[in-house]
Parts: structure tokens; C-alpha cells; sequence
């Protein structure tokens, strides 16, 4: 019995010491979310806030990023840049100068085709965010990150997983996969990582009608284990795993409430 009271107020005590590392464990450290607006972006943004991170969030859109900014710290920044233009890129990390973590979540709204209805055209151009975005974002961040940090990417589990009208989607998640490997072999000491969420709340899938996004929410959730789809707050946390931890690289970190397994 005294052992059980032992054991439980020392857990206690090495539980209370975990939180409050990890609360402050960003605190002086420079985290810049490209995609950091909205969605998974922003919750990731939020929480490195809470871990007192200093932020730079990047976006397509000045408005977003000025509300997505009230919603964080003082001091807080965010720059408007098309993630596709090459050029922009380059400017922007050499603006931004030397920094600790580099997340990259952007990417537009699904639209999920079968391959007979799909141009090759827009399946060129499906690319140039979610792949090409983020190519460019490694290249030209790498030279500015500082020793001990790290890239943290985004797939998906549609690349394990794919139904139907997922060709262009489970396709750039295996690119995704394959380029987050590489790099943290060519870029180490650097870290690499990625993260692959599953089915999860997000403005991605706002082309949707609400009473059809609402039923496929339900469908879904009720066919995983943890019986609910995701919300960007549970995935902002892998994201925030992957910056603490230090001896993960090259590695696929998939948040998905189970749904590979079913």
C-alpha cells in the first residue's frame, strides 16, 4: 500500500516536470508554419505559441493571416506569399534569416476524382502546392535553420489507404513520404520528419456541401476505432512531438484514429 502511494505521487511529480518542459519548450526558439493561417497550420501555430515559441506564419491570403494573428501572441508575425513562386520563397526565408523549425502544412481544398474525370493538367497542378510548395520550402529554409532543429512535412494516410477518387491524393502523400526519407538523409544532421493525419476537421474540405461533409464526418468516425474523426488540435500536437523530439528523423508519424487498421 505505502509502495502504490509512493509510486503514484512520484508519477505525479514526473508528470507535473514533463508539462512544464514542454510548456516552455520552444520558449526563445524561432518556429516559422508555412500554411499557418487556418486548419492544421494554425492549431500547430497555436501550440507552439503555448510552448513559447516565437512565430512566423505564411499564407496565400493577407486576411487570414490577420485573423489568424489575433488569435495569437504579440509580436507574432505573418507574411502574404504565393508558396508556389519560386522566387517569393527564396525571398521570404532570406527575410526571415536564421530560425529553429520549419512546418509545412499548406495545401488547397480536396477534390477527390476518378482518374477518367481527372485532366492531366489539373493533376499537374494538384502538385504544385502540397509537393512542389513544399520542395521549395525545404530547399530554401534548410540553408537558414539552426543546428538542433528540424522540418516537419505533411501527407496523409491516404498513400497506406487509398479509396476511390484518391489518385492525385494518395499519390503526392507517397511523394511526400519519399522526399521527407531523403532529405533527412541528405540534410542530417537536420531532422526530417512528417506527419500523416487521417480524416480530420478541416477548412480542406470546404468544397463540400455542410450536409455532405457532415455525413462523411459521421461515415468515417463511426468506422474507427477511437469512433470520431480528428480535429486539427489533436494533430497540431504530433507536429509539436516532432520539434521536441530529438532522435527522430527520416520518420512518418501517421495520427489517424485508427483508420489504416480498419
Amino acid at each position: 500500500m505505502h509502495f502504490q502511494k509512493f509510486a503514484s505521487s512520484k508519477r505525479s511529480i514526473i508528470m507535473k516536470n514533463q508539462t512544464s518542459e514542454q510548456n516552455g519548450f520552444l520558449t526563445g526558439k524561432k518556429v516559422v508554419i508555412l500554411g499557418g493561417s487556418s486548419g492544421l497550420g494554425l492549431a500547430t501555430a497555436i501550440a507552439a505559441s503555448q510552448a513559447g515559441a516565437e512565430l512566423t506564419i505564411v499564407s496565400s491570403n493577407q486576411q487570414r493571416i490577420n485573423k489568424a494573428l489575433a488569435q495569437l501572441p504579440k509580436g507574432s508575425k505573418g507574411l502574404a506569399i504565393n508558396l508556389t513562386d519560386e522566387q517569393q520563397v527564396q525571398e521570404m526565408f532570406t527575410k526571415i534569416g536564421t530560425f529553429d523549425h520549419l512546418v509545412y502544412t499548406a495545401g488547397e481544398s480536396l477534390v477527390l476524382k476518378n482518374i477518367e474525370d481527372v485532366t492531366v493538367q489539373d493533376a499537374k497542378g494538384f502538385f504544385d502546392l502540397r509537393y512542389w510548395g513544399a520542395f521549395m520550402a525545404v530547399k530554401y529554409a534548410a540553408p537558414h535553420l539552426n543546428a538542433g532543429g528540424s522540418i516537419t512535412l505533411t501527407g496523409g494516410v491516404a498513400s497506406a489507404r487509398p479509396g476511390k477518387g484518391w489518385s492525385l491524393g494518395a499519390s503526392i502523400c507517397a511523394a511526400m513520404e519519399g522526399f521527407t526519407r531523403a532529405m533527412a538523409i541528405e540534410l542530417a544532421p537536420l531532422r526530417v520528419n512528417l506527419v500523416s493525419p487521417g480524416m480530420i476537421k478541416t477548412n480542406l474540405w470546404s468544397d463540400m456541401t455542410d450536409a455532405d461533409r457532415d455525413a462523411m464526418y459521421e461515415h468515417v468516425g463511426n468506422g474507427l476505432p477511437v469512433k470520431r474523426v480528428g480535429e486539427a488540435e489533436d494533430i497540431a500536437q504530433t507536429y509539436i512531438y516532432l520539434m521536441r523530439q530529438q532522435f527522430s528523423t527520416g520518420q512518418i508519424i501517421i495520427a489517424d484514429g485508427g483508420y489504416v487498421l480498419v
